[in-house]
């Protein structure tokens, strides 16, 4: 089977996307057969969203509506919002009649453990071939201080490397494709860096699969990088990350009260660039190009990069925890194919269907599916 050069017009910035894709399939599957329900997630395996929660992590576009200050302080409530230690500590600071209804909701909503329902996700894909997907940051190695130094552990290493042997396997991250392949440091698996705008598979002996839809923006994205640098340069903490197709600005390790710095200088070098827009994760904001892209269109390419496009019988797990990688829960979801499965140690507002608390817990996971792909091989040799 060769890869063939296609072009994706994107309808919202009116710019060609290029990509490889393997001959003979779409570019975005059909809907497969719904798999069984997780229990606890009222039908859909998908968590309401709180709606003011939501207007505030939304609320970062840079035109439109509200005065400079307003338009800050937006911002400021917005990244509260999306650090958990903040909202533990206001949580437990105010009485359950003091708490806004998010916050409430929040503390209601769980989800079942992965760990705990092992044999029934292990039921739902009987017959199905797995693939697994799994973000980096927070979910392969711990979330610390200094992203430069997010190494995973030789134990977790081993077991990816086990888990790649037994299932197609991606890692799927908006750091730089680079970056986190050496981290990872496993040439037989599937890279998305970028939030899924830079994507490479192994070399197998053919050419490999690669996706760069924002190729164009490189240099836009070099020069935004340069201004946020020089910006924050004096903001304590601040560091500002080149992750090729976006930048991404942490802010985990700036006290609270300069947050405003942050906010004002990502505002000032933004509004310079329509084509560009901002997201958020923990404690980082993120700046990256228009088009229609995002983890959950990467998770598309793979599958069908891999055969799997328009199939019933192929059953995708997808590990992560961050805001960005709702977007592929949410296509797993819209697919009614497999699972997401969300990695946190509080009930948070999500489209997956299970949850683990920590990274230790998601290599326990890992390697309980390759002990049961060996004892199922075993299985049907007898």
């Amino acid at each position: 089977m060769t890869n063939q050069n296609v072009v994706v017009p994107d309808t919202k910035s009116g710019i060609n996307l290029p990509m490889v894709r393997l001959s003979g399939s779409s570019i975005f599957p059909a809907t497969a057969q719904k798999p069984p329900t997780a229990p606890g997630t009222g039908g859909g395996g998908c968590i309401s969203l709180s709606t003011k929660k939501k207007l505030l992590l939304e609320n970062l576009e840079i035109n439109g509506g509200g005065g400079g200050g307003a338009r800050i302080n937006s911002w400021i409530d917005s990244m509260r919002a999306s650090s958990p230690t903040h909202m533990k500590s206001s949580s437990q600071s105010l009485s359950e009649d003091q708490q806004l209804p998010w916050q409430q909701q929040q503390q209601q909503i769980t989800l079942p453990s992965a760990m705990d329902n092992f044999d029934q996700i292990m039921e739902a894909s009987r017959g199905k071939q797995i693939v697994m997907f799994l973000d980096y940051d927070g979910t392969l190695s711990p979330i610390v201080d200094d992203p430069d130094r997010a190494f995973m552990s030789k134990k977790m290493r081993t077991t990816v490397r086990r888990l790649a042997r037994c299932f197609p396997t991606a890692i799927v991250s908006g750091r730089c494709r680079d970056k986190v392949y050496k981290f990872v440091r496993l040439a037989e698996l599937y890279y998305a860096g970028s939030h899924g705008m830079d994507i490479k598979g192994p070399n197998q002996g053919t050419e490999p699969v690669i996706c760069q839809p924002a190729s164009e923006f490189l240099p836009m994205i070099d020069e935004v990088f340069k201004e946020l640098v020089a910006k924050t340069k004096l903001t304590p903490g601040a560091k500002v990350e080149n992750n090729k197709f976006c930048v991404s600005v942490h802010f985990r390790c700036v006290e609270e009260k300069k947050w405003s710095e942050v906010a004002e200088a990502v505002k000032s070098v933004l509004k310079k660039y329509p084509k560009l827009r901002l997201s958020q994760g923990r404690k980082v904001l993120e700046i990256r190009p228009t088009i229609k892209w995002d983890k959950g269109k990467a998770l598309e390419f793979l599958l069908e990069s891999l055969g799997f496009a328009n199939c019933t019988d192929v059953f995708p797990v997808y590990i992560g925890d961050d805001r960005t990688d709702e977007d592929a829960f949410k296509v797993l979801k819209e697919r009614e194919q497999g699972f997401g499965i969300l990695v946190s140690k509080v009930p948070k507002e999500t489209n997956a269907s299970y949850s683990l608390q920590e990274p230790t817990q998601v290599m326990d996971f890992l390697q309980r599916l390759v002990d049961w792909k060996k004892l199922a091989f075993q299985e049907s040799r007898m």
